[in-house]
């Protein structure tokens, strides 16, 4: 059995962040905000949930808040903040890209 998308790798899952984001209300909203917090440096993984109002950040270290804030505000959305920070263990929902 092949492991799945979100925990496939070496090691232990990575620590993933998800974050509030206002504004979102559909597929085309979450592609937006995937393409341009993809762009972000240390990013290794993004997934968009409009439906929730939340973005799922993976990444191997600290990413620079204030540079995901502007990537989603250049998405036309506003960053709202920290939802939770927990592993990557089930399926994606929302649309996502690595």
């Amino acid at each position: 059995m092949l492991p799945s998308p979100s925990t496939a790798g070496n090691g232990p899952a990575r620590p993933a962040t998800v974050y509030a984001v206002q504004g979102m209300t559909c597929a085309h909203c979450e592609r937006a905000v995937i393409e341009e917090v993809a762009a972000v440096a240390g990013v290794s993984a993004v997934r968009a949930d409009a439906a929730a109002g939340t973005v799922t950040v993976t990444a191997a270290g600290e990413i620079d808040e204030a540079a995901l804030g502007a990537a989603v505000a250049e998405a036309g959305y506003v960053l709202a903040g920290r939802a939770s920070a927990s592993p990557v263990t089930g399926p994606a929902t929302g649309r996502e890209a690595r």
